[in-house]
């Protein structure tokens, strides 16, 4: 007996429905992938990449996992990068992180959390880095936000500073990568003014950027 028919059913509704509108629509994707974007989000089931920026299935490729991290050493990460980057020929690649998230949530918590205690390690290093700024801030729901919106910052430069991304520039591929954050209250994405597109423009960017943002706390 087949489980979840629920499911089978909505996506069967779901195919038809883009049928009706253009019953071409399947035959053109399967054909080629050519998105302009990369998205690096939360794995967070609340935030669908596609859906929020009113983007259709094939204009946009994704990559998600907790907290939107891009981490050196993260070979998933990386490998998706330089799919979209070398082949696919992506002209930009977004972060976009959320407001209220689990993740930061979660290494904001000094509790022991079990495995994911060595993902969210990467978060409380960022939080130590900002800690005389965050510590600051006693609503505890505003100290989230703000470790959100640095936290987008801090994963926009760990993509510039890939060899990936070095690369690109230096051969002088068209290239921009955006910061963004997404207000699960409101559905809105806000630009973090943290854009770069090309490695001469990274440090001041990012100083520019993180200058705002512990400003704001003050």
């Amino acid at each position: 007996m087949r489980v979840l028919n629920h499911l089978f059913e909505n996506n069967r509704t779901w195919a038809q429905g883009i049928l009706q509108k253009d019953p071409d629509f399947f035959k053109v994707l399967s054909d080629q992938q050519k998105p302009e974007y990369l998205w690096i989000g939360c794995s967070d089931s609340r935030v669908p990449a596609n859906q929020i920026i009113g983007l259709q299935p094939g204009e946009v490729f994704v990559h998600r996992n907790i907290a939107n991290m891009v981490i050196h050493t993260d070979m998933n990460c990386l490998s998706v990068i330089q799919y979209a980057v070398d082949f696919l020929k992506v002209k930009h690649i977004i972060v976009c992180g959320h407001y209220g998230c689990g993740g930061v949530e979660g290494a904001m918590d000094s509790r022991p959390q079990g495995l994911v205690d060595n993902w969210l390690r990467h978060i409380r290093d960022i939080y130590q880095k900002y800690e005389s700024t965050l510590d600051r801030i006693t609503d505890r729901k505003c100290r989230s936000t703000k470790l959100c919106e640095l936290n987008v910052i801090e994963q926009v430069s760990n993509v510039c500073h890939t060899t990936i991304v070095q690369e690109a520039w230096r051969r002088g591929q068209e290239l921009a990568v955006h910061g963004w954050i997404y207000g699960l209250e409101n559905g809105l994405i806000r630009d973090l003014h943290v854009c770069v597109r090309e490695a001469t423009e990274l440090s001041e960017i990012y100083r520019i950027a993180v200058d705002e943002e512990l400003q704001q706390s003050s």
